[in-house]
């Protein structure tokens, strides 16, 4: 197999190397990327300049599309399983959940499925200041916490909504649209540490997280917080500067990802699509 990895940093981040494109679209590759994901949390591919059908492609040879956001977008492209991440108000006329990627989070945590295994993403414009994107591997900050703290972890459960997503932008949603914007998907109990089918554990945080089930809301969000700041530390997180044709894909199940703040009139697009998950959180 003509594919090769190197590692960005010790804990977190690979980058794809390739001698002929074409080994990208094959299921030996496909395994092989799958497998470093969940090794490394997040793969990047250097301006590999994907088509849409060629993202299709791969996210289909990675596992099973699925579609996690509401099509509000009047969107540029045909296929619908791609999603355009955009302020572009000509485009996205309900901006809000893309402002709430401002902020630490995980995709799909308050869906009635298992969340997505993976998030894929191609730099089709970038912005000129601003609009790197950040991961932090909860895998290996569940890893680096000290004995005593993953002991005191274990049995508590966060409260997870959209509304507590969105608490940072409340403000600046119009008051006519905030109710429906804050009150679409479920309201879910989960675990904080998720002990995966592998073994391995992650956390489950992020602004989702409201706050910490019997336990008083200051202190639960205050736990939160930290659990946040934790992971975002350099040892466990990577920001990724964007070059238009770059590819990433990362783990979602074992990563917050934000976006750093640009501005709606950069022309910065983003074309989306993400792989089912397969594992219930327990």
């Amino acid at each position: 197999m003509a594919i090769r990895f190197e590692d960005i940093k010790p804990k977190i981040g690979s980058r794809i190397l390739w001698d002929d494109r074409a080994d990208l679209f094959t299921e030996e590759a496909a395994a092989a990327i799958r497998a470093k994901v969940e090794e490394r949390t997040v793969v990047v591919f250097p301006k590999v300049d994907l088509t849409d059908e060629e993202q299709l492609r791969i996210t289909d040879l990675m596992g099973g599309r699925i579609r996690i956001t509401g099509r509000n977008n009047v969107q540029e492209i045909e296929n619908d399983d791609v999603y355009q991440v955009t302020l572009d108000a000509k485009i996205n006329p309900q901006p809000e959940y893309v402002l709430g990627t401002f902020f630490w989070h995980m995709d799909g945590i308050t869906i009635d499925t298992p969340p997505p295994f993976a998030t894929l993403l191609s730099c089709r414009r970038k912005a000129p200041q601003g609009g790197q994107t950040e991961f932090a591997s909860t895998y290996a900050a569940y890893e680096g916490l000290p004995e005593a703290e993953k002991a005191a972890l274990e049995g508590l459960k966060a409260v997870h909504s959209v509304k507590a997503s969105l608490r940072h932008i409340e403000d600046a949603i119009p008051e006519k649209v905030r109710d429906a914007v804050i009150g679409i998907g479920l309201i879910k109990e989960h675990p904080i540490v998720w002990t995966h089918d592998s073994g391995r554990k992650s956390m489950i945080i992020g602004t989702t997280a409201d706050h910490v089930a019997n336990m008083p809301i200051p202190q639960g969000r205050a736990l939160l917080i930290r659990l946040q700041e934790w992971a975002a530390q350099p040892d466990y997180s990577y920001r990724h500067e964007w070059e238009e044709g770059d590819f990433a894909v990362w783990d979602n199940t074992g990563a917050m990802h934000r976006v750093i703040p640009y501005d709606e009139r950069s022309g910065r697009m983003m074309h989306r699509t993400t792989i089912a998950g397969t594992e219930t959180i327990n």
